[in-house]
C-alpha cells in the first residue's frame, strides 16, 4: 500500500462509530461493539456503582438519597371478617368532612327511635364517629353477613306487623350500629328490605336483602321486637349475636295472646259498640254483633281455603248487611243503617291507612303508594260485599233511606262508654299486650270526647273535629311510647277506631245501590276526607310530641333533622 492510499479516508463500511477507541484496552482484533457511552480507559469507577447493564430506569434513586419506608398495603377486607370499629374504643372516622365531625349527644336517656332517626336523616359523611355500644369479652366481633342477616330479620317482623318505613329503618340502623357497623344504609319498601354496609371509602360494600311475603297483625310480637332492639341499643347491655338470634327465634315461635274465639267475640263487640255509637239500641247492638261474628268466621274459612284478602273482606261484609235487610223485611222496628254501619266499622282497614299516610308524610312515597293501594283494594272488597246485599234488599223491597240520620240526639255518657268498648275490642283484634289494653281504651274515650265536644257542642265540621281528635290520639300515643321506649302503634291504632268513617261509607254505598251515583260519590268523598284527617292527625300529633318534647339528655347540638324531601327539591 502506497503513502497516497494511506492518506485516503476510509469508507463507512470500513470504519464504524461503535468501534472500540484505540485508547481502550482490549484486543484490537475484537469486532464486538460496546456503546458510545462506554467508559474510557483510565477512568476510575468506584466499586458498588452499577454499570450500564445494571441500570434499569432513568428514574433510579441516586445513591445517598434516603427514601422513607412506606407501610405495607392494607390487605383486602373480607365480607366475613369482623368490622374494625367493633372493638375499637375511639376508632377514627373513615372520612372527615371539611366542616369537621359534628358533635351529637346521643345518650341512653333518649329513646333509641329518636337517636337513630336523627342519624338516618344525616348524610353518611356527616354522621358522628361510632360509639362503643356492645361490650363483649371475646376477641373481635361477629361477621358482617350475620349482623346484616339479623338486621333484615328484625326489619321483616316490624314491616310485616304494620310499622312505618321510617321506624323500620331506624330499628335496622340501631341493630347494625350496636354491632359496630356504623357506615350502613338501610332501605325499606313495601315488600323488600335491603341494607348495605361499607367498611371504608376504599373497600367494597356488602349488601343483603330480604323479601316480606306474609303480613300479620300481632302487636305483642311487635312490642317484643322493639324491646329486643332497645336492649341491643343499650350501651350497658351485653348481648351477643347468638343471644339475639335466640331471642328472635322465641319471638317468632310465640303464639298469639288471644285464641280464635276471643277474636271472634271481639269483632262482635266492636261492631255492636260502633252501632250504639251512631245511635243504635240494644237490638241493633245484638244484630250488629251477630253479623260481625258471622262475617269473621266466614273470613277465616276463606283464609283457610287460600283465598286472597280481597275476597275475605267481600265475604265478611255480607252478613251484617244481610241481617239488617232481613230485619227490615220482617218489619222489625230497628235501625238497619246502624247495623250495617257497625259491621263496616269492624272491617275498615284503619291500621293500613294510618301507616300509608305516615309513610307518605315522611317521604317514603313508594311504600306509601303501595300501602294506600292495598287499602283501596280492601275497601273495594267491602264495597262489593255490601253493594251485593244492598242491591238484593232494594230488589226485595227493603226500605233503606240514604237520607236517614244515624246519630240522633247526642248521648255523651253512652257514646263515650261505647267508644271505649270499641277501642278495647279493637285492641284485642290487634293482638296487643294486656298491659297496653287499658291505656289504649282510655285513649279511645278521650278521642271521642274531643270529637263530640267539637262537633256536637261546638258545631264544627266533622272533618276538622276528626283531625283534632286524631291529633290528640297521636300525641298521647307518642307520649306513652316514649315513656316505655316502645312502638306507638299499640297506643294509637285501636284508639282511632271510634273515629273511622263507617256511616259515611255506608250511606255512599246505599246511594250507589239505589242508582243515586252523585250523592253516593259525595258521601264516599266525605268518608275519604275523614280517613285522611284521621291519618294526618295521628301523624301530626306524633311529630308535635317529637318536636317539642324532649327527655333529659336528649338534646342534640345539631338539632332535629327534617324528614326526606320536605321542600320538594
Amino acid at each position: 500500500m502506497t503513502d497516497a492510499e494511506d492518506r485516503k479516508p476510509r469508507s463507512d463500511e470500513a470504519r464504524s462509530r461503535f468501534t472500540a477507541p484505540t485508547a481502550v484496552a482490549g484486543d484490537p482484533a475484537d469486532s464486538s461493539t460496546t456503546s458510545e457511552f462506554a467508559i474510557p480507559q483510565g477512568l476510575a469507577v468506584p466499586e458498588g456503582v452499577a454499570t450500564e447493564s445494571e441500570i434499569t430506569s432513568e428514574f433510579a434513586v441516586p445513591k445517598g438519597f434516603d427514601v422513607p419506608q412506606t407501610p405495607a398495603a392494607e390487605s383486602e377486607g373480607s365480607a366475613f371478617s369482623p368490622p374494625r370499629t367493633y372493638s375499637a374504643k375511639d376508632a377514627p372516622a373513615a372520612f372527615t368532612p371539611a366542616t369537621g365531625i359534628p358533635v351529637v349527644s346521643l345518650t341512653k336517656h333518649a329513646p333509641w327511635q329518636d337517636r337513630m332517626r336523627t342519624m338516618l336523616r344525616m348524610p353518611v359523611a356527616e354522621r358522628p364517629a361510632p360509639e362503643l355500644l356492645q361490650k363483649v369479652g371475646e376477641e373481635g366481633g361477629p361477621a358482617v353477613p350475620r349482623v346484616l342477616d339479623l338486621t333484615l330479620r328484625i326489619g321483616e317482623l316490624l314491616l310485616a306487623g304494620g310499622e312505618g318505613a321510617e321506624d323500620v329503618e331506624a330499628a335496622m340502623f340501631a341493630v347494625c350500629r350496636s354491632y359496630g357497623l356504623d357506615r350502613c344504609e338501610p332501605n325499606v319498601t313495601f315488600t323488600l328490605l335491603s341494607i348495605s354496609y361499607q367498611p371504608s371509602l376504599v373497600e367494597d360494600p356488602v349488601t343483603a336483602s330480604r323479601t316480606v311475603r306474609r303480613r300479620g297483625t300481632d302487636y305483642t310480637r311487635l312490642a317484643a321486637v322493639f324491646q329486643l332492639v332497645d336492649d341491643l341499643s343499650d350501651p350497658d347491655a351485653v348481648i351477643s349475636l347468638e343471644e339475639a338470634y335466640r331471642r328472635l327465634a322465641e319471638i317468632r315461635r310465640n303464639r298469639h295472646p288471644y285464641p280464635g274465639w276471643v277474636l271472634t267475640s271481639a269483632s262482635g263487640l266492636l261492631a255492636g259498640a260502633a252501632s250504639v255509637l251512631v245511635g243504635g239500641d240494644a237490638i241493633v247492638f245484638v244484630a250488629a254483633a251477630l253479623g260481625a261474628m258471622l262475617g269473621d268466621r266466614l273470613a277465616w274459612l276463606c283464609a283457610g281455603r287460600g283465598l286472597p284478602e280481597f275476597y275475605q273482606f267481600a265475604v265478611a261484609a255480607t252478613p251484617p248487611a244481610a241481617i239488617a235487610i232481613a230485619l227490615t223485611l220482617a218489619h222489625v222496628d230497628v235501625q238497619a243503617s246502624a247495623v250495617i254501619t257497625g259491621g263496616l266499622f269492624a272491617l275498615l282497614p284503619g291500621r293500613a291507612l294510618v301507616a300509608g299516610v305516615q309513610d307518605g308524610l315522611t317521604g317514603y312515597y313508594i311504600t306509601a303508594s303501595a300501602r294506600l293501594l292495598e287499602v283501596m283494594y280492601f275497601f273495594v272488597g267491602i264495597v262489593a260485599g255490601v253493594l251485593v246485599m244492598l242491591y238484593v234488599g232494594v230488589q226485595l223491597g227493603a226500605r233503606l233511606s240514604p237520607d236517614a240520620t244515624l246519630s240522633g240526639a247526642p248521648r255523651p255518657l253512652l257514646q263515650i262508654g261505647a267508644s271505649m268498648l270499641l277501642s278495647l275490642a279493637f285492641a284485642v283484634l290487634l293482638q296487643q299486650e294486656r298491659s297496653t289494653v287499658l291505656a289504649v281504651t282510655l285513649n279511645g274515650g278521650v278521642a271521642w270526647s274531643v270529637y263530640g265536644a267539637m262537633h256536637y257542642t261546638g258545631e264544627l265540621s266533622p272533618v276538622a273535629s276528626t283531625a283534632v281528635a286524631a291529633g290528640v290520639v297521636g300525641l298521647f300515643g307518642q307520649l306513652l311510647s316514649r315513656y316505655r321506649f316502645a312502638s306507638a302503634l299499640p297506643y294509637t291504632t285501636a284508639a282511632i277506631g271510634p273515629l273511622l268513617p263507617g256511616s259515611a261509607s255506608y250511606f255512599g254505598l246505599l246511594s250507589i245501590a239505589q242508582n243515586e251515583v252523585d250523592a253516593g260519590l259525595v258521601s264516599l268523598s266525605k268518608a275519604a276526607a275523614l280517613a285522611m284527617a284521621i291519618a294526618i292527625g295521628v301523624n301530626l300529633g306524633s311529630e308535635i310530641s317529637r318536636l317539642f318534647l324532649r327527655l333529659p339528655g336528649a338534646e342534640s347540638a345539631t338539632g332535629r333533622r327534617a324528614a326526606k324531601r320536605t321542600r320538594g327539591f
